[in-house]
């Protein structure tokens, strides 16, 4: 498809395209955005965020694309940037729901396919591996995936070509001249593409508050050296990110230098380093891995441990060690741990919890130093944007004042302030060469997912596990009479999460009595609707606990035909 041609042979009023982000602005996470021109639905990244402290029992939290499904027609394509939980987690929920191809890069493929094998979704699922330089042409869209660096191999922005102009979306990226993998970032085609023309421009914001540039991925590998030249005597657990497949690299090579053997711990990581093995994106020195059942038979100061658990999640290796709960290791006064991550947002309680944890257990815990970000600072964006010159900003990847940080870096560098967009999840932007404006807005939100269930668990359901959390239950069980409409048994009541039963049983015993008059009260009047006596009991037990005690657990009666 000649995109210019096309261009010329359409009118002006179609000379449109909408921007529209379902997920990832004004949070860490859930990057999704959808790009629209005639009748043409490409999306960029299908991620996921992590629940936050109030989602209790939830596992992942999916973003709402109720808008695709009902455009479901004309959605051509899923275009993924990299391999992180943030821009690919959501994919095996949206997918069963808009079944349409996928592009990525090799590594970025590699782990989308292990997520589709598990959901038992890969025979189902269209996937077209792509390399940088490669244009697909898809509806009104040609997209072009172009080199980036980032904290996992293979990263890409992508250059979208429609009639109406190109769009630039950077992904997340920073720029690494000496990238330990692969090559630097594509700084020429930026400029190419900024010579010619670019409509708008999607940065990552996520460390647009930070002065200055990113360290190089390699500068970790020296950080390593010194760790483990100082460290000889003891065995080394190294905690990071499991797609952080650079970083691995450098340990493994650190542990190879100075002979130790190498034990990977956590299911994540396992997967994603067997598989950045087999599409070569990871070198691992013949007999270096052994497996952790092994490990006893070696001395400890001769191996290395690769463990996830780096942000404080309650169930990564890494906690399960800390918590005294692996089965397979134990730590002790011989442990040097490093934690090579820096806390996401939100995280820093689990994070040091674990800290604390294993300095209680004897470990020398080093948690400083040995991390650099995968995201740009201030003069690498800055660079991106004197490179691609381009009409419009949308600062995208990150919390309202990521966001507000970047639009000030953008109109630093010439983008004029009317031209600068901060735009809302849900938002419609439409651009054009003439003007840009927000025409509209779109369903979007959070879908929560609960081990199987998805989208079953409400505010209605979180309030009541919040309620049964801080204020527990209280249950309440009488056995009546349909027929004569009389108590026949009971009440009996039942706390969890209330009151001790064993040392408060004079407030059990005025609940049972409360309970007693609400049913008595009920008969006396003649009602016979079990729904209203309960309504009536709930009501009354309420009233007295909240007098008598401030407190306001969750009040259940259940009525049995006798």
């Amino acid at each position: 498809m000649n995109l210019k041609n096309e261009k010329n042979k359409r009118g002006n009023a179609e000379q449109k395209i909408r921007v529209i982000p379902l997920g990832g602005l004004e949070q860490i996470g859930m990057n999704i955005t959808a790009f629209e021109y005639g009748d043409s639905i490409v999306v960029v990244d299908c991620g996921l965020s992590f629940p936050a402290d109030d989602m209790l029992g939830i596992d992942l939290v999916i973003p709402d694309v109720s808008y695709l499904v009902a455009n479901k027609d004309r959605v051509k394509a899923f275009m993924i940037t990299h391999g992180h939980e943030d821009h690919i987690g959501a994919l095996p929920y949206v997918l069963k729901e808009i079944n349409v191809p996928i592009f990525a890069t090799t590594l970025t493929m590699g782990i989308i396919e292990h997520k589709l094998k598990e959901h038992e979704m890969e025979d189902i699922v269209t996937r077209h591996t792509v390399q940088f330089g490669d244009l697909v042409t898809i509806g009104d869209f040609g997209i072009e995936f172009i080199k980036t660096n980032h904290s996992i191999v293979d990263a890409a922005a992508l250059a979208i070509y429609s009639p109406a102009g190109v769009i630039i979306h950077t992904g997340d990226f920073k720029v690494d001249y000496t990238p330990v993998f692969g090559d630097a970032i594509d700084l020429q085609r930026f400029a190419e593409l900024g010579t010619r023309g670019v409509l708008a421009l999607l940065c990552d914001s996520t460390n647009a508050e930070r002065a200055g540039f990113t360290q190089s991925e390699r500068t970790v590998g020296k950080t390593f050296d010194t760790i483990f030249t100082e460290h000889q005597n003891t065995r080394i657990i190294v905690a990071t990110f499991a797609s952080n497949v650079d970083r691995v690299q450098q340990i493994i090579n650190a542990a190879n230098r100075f002979g130790r053997k190498v034990v990977v711990e956590g299911r994540s990581m396992v997967n994603i380093i067997e598989t950045a093995t087999e599409l070569g994106r990871l070198s691992v020195p013949d007999n270096t891995l052994i497996d952790i059942e092994t490990l006893k038979d070696y001395p400890e100061e001769k191996t290395v441990i690769i463990t996830t658990g780096s942000q404080g999640e309650s169930m990564a290796a890494l906690s399960r060690m800390a918590m005294g709960q692996h089965k397979k290791v134990k730590i002790g006064c011989n442990d040097t741990i490093i934690f090579s991550s820096s806390p996401i947002p939100g995280n820093e309680k689990a994070v040091t919890k674990v800290i604390n944890e294993l300095f209680h257990k004897g470990a020398d815990v080093i948690f400083q130093d040995a991390h650099v970000s995968g995201h740009a600072c201030q003069e690498e964006i800055k660079l991106i944007y004197t490179l691609t010159q381009p009409q419009y900003a949308i600062p995208v990847h990150g919390e309202y004042k990521h966001l507000k940080a970047h639009a000030k870096l953008a109109e630093q560098i010439g983008v004029p302030k009317d031209n600068i967009f901060i735009l809302q999840s849900g938002n419609i932007l439409e651009l054009s060469e003439d003007e840009a404006r927000i025409v509209g807005n779109v369903p979007v939100g959070a879908i929560l997912v609960d081990g199987l269930g998805v989208g079953d668990v409400g505010n209605v359901v979180l309030r009541d596990r919040q309620r049964l959390a801080e204020d527990g239950i209280v249950v309440v069980v009488a056995v009546l009479d349909s027929q004569a409409n009389v108590l026949i048994n009971g009440p009996d009541v039942i706390s969890r999460g209330f009151v001790y039963a064993r040392e408060s049983e004079d407030i059990l015993d005025d609940a049972q009595n409360i309970a007693y008059e609400s049913i008595d009260k009920c008969l006396m009047k003649g009602i016979s609707d079990w729904g209203k006596i309960k309504s009536v009991m709930r009501d009354d037990l309420s009233d007295h606990i909240w007098k008598t005690m401030k407190r306001r657990p969750m009040i259940l009666p259940i009525l049995i035909e006798g």
